[in-house]
């Protein structure tokens, strides 16, 4: 079979023949692969930098997660791949497959679950999001961050404030379902002193935050208090595109009642995982069928591996292999 292989952690995956994978077990299928997005995730993982990469032995092995494929029977459906899913066939888990609506196409069905892991998690689980809560969603310019406004919105968000860099996917957002937006390409007082504005006015009771670094520094400067009594706010980091570390004053954790939360693999119970596969994406894949949710991405061929390893995508859309 074709596939995208990896020889060496570090290097580029190279389109090539390989071996098809066999089932190991009665919990595993063999399927026909249609469509793999490819994400930070998947080549975090390749490289070695990603948290959750562990040894590896393998002198080579196909690349790539996740994707829309084709059951023994003709079903489609997404599944979570047990080997690399950038090939013309793969092995998946029987508990980690969702059957497919018939209007949704397989780039949209492809890319959207990631994003919902990184959106619906994090709002449902680790923030515990409530009717009529504000939300801020940090880096919401990102596909994921597109994703997390509407989903914010379908969950019953009162408000969502959109924060980013590129201005014309900010204002994209306002379409989406965001109803204030923050540049953070403006100076750190202008930022502070808007997001100030904002939290006295409707306090910000979520925040799910896709940058960390100096951003989230500022947020969390704007929320300190003065000793008062303050609004719960859950403050949720699912990513960290600016930087892995920030500095936090001592005065923000005492002065407010702040959670902070991470949300991403060893984060969520079994039966929250279980939650996500039998009710989360298929709503999800729903919506997006029914166009109640809307995500753009990059069509590509499985053969063009080498050239768009690091193919630099739109702000705000995803890469999707087609196999």
């Amino acid at each position: 079979m074709k596939a995208a292989v990896l020889y060496n952690k570090g290097e580029m995956p190279q389109y090539t023949d390989f071996q098809e994978p066999v089932v190991q077990n009665d919990d595993e299928l063999l399927v026909s692969v249609k469509a793999v997005a490819l994400k930070h995730f998947d080549k975090g993982r390749a490289k070695g930098t990603h948290y959750s990469t562990v040894p590896d032995k393998q002198d080579a092995k196909v690349i790539g997660g996740d994707g829309v494929c084709l059951l023994p029977d003709g079903t489609r459906v997404y599944a979570l791949g047990v080997s690399g899913m950038l090939a013309e066939k793969a092995t998946v888990d029987k508990d980690r497959v969702v059957p497919l609506p018939a209007g949704l196409d397989d780039a949209t069905a492809a890319a959207l679950p990631n994003a919902v892991f990184g959106a619906a998690m994090a709002l449902r689980f680790r923030a515990g999001i409530e009717p009529g809560d504000t939300v801020l969603v940090n880096g919401a310019t990102g596909f994921t961050g597109r994703v997390a406004v509407q989903i914010a919105k379908f969950y019953g968000a009162g408000k969502v404030i959109a924060t980013g860099r590129n201005p014309q996917s900010l204002k994209e957002l306002t379409a989406l379902g965001a109803d204030e937006i923050i540049s953070v390409q403006q100076t750190d007082e202008q930022f502070t002193g808007q997001l100030r504005q904002l939290h006295q006015n409707s306090p910000v009771n979520v925040i799910i935050d896709y940058l960390w670094g100096h951003t989230a520094e500022m947020i969390l400067r704007s929320l300190k208090g003065t000793g008062s009594f303050t609004p719960r706010t859950r403050y949720v980091s699912v990513g960290s595109v600016t930087g892995d570390l920030i500095q936090l004053s001592a005065a923000n954790l005492r002065s407010v009642d702040l959670q902070l939360l991470g949300s991403g693999l060893g984060s969520w119970t079994r039966s929250q995982v279980r939650t996500l596969f039998a009710e989360i994406l298929p709503e999800m894949f729903q919506l997006a069928a029914d166009g109640k949710l809307k995500i753009g991405t990059v069509d590509v061929e499985l053969r063009d591996i080498e050239k768009l390893w690091e193919m630099d995508v739109p702000d705000g859309k995803r890469l999707v292999v087609h196999i």
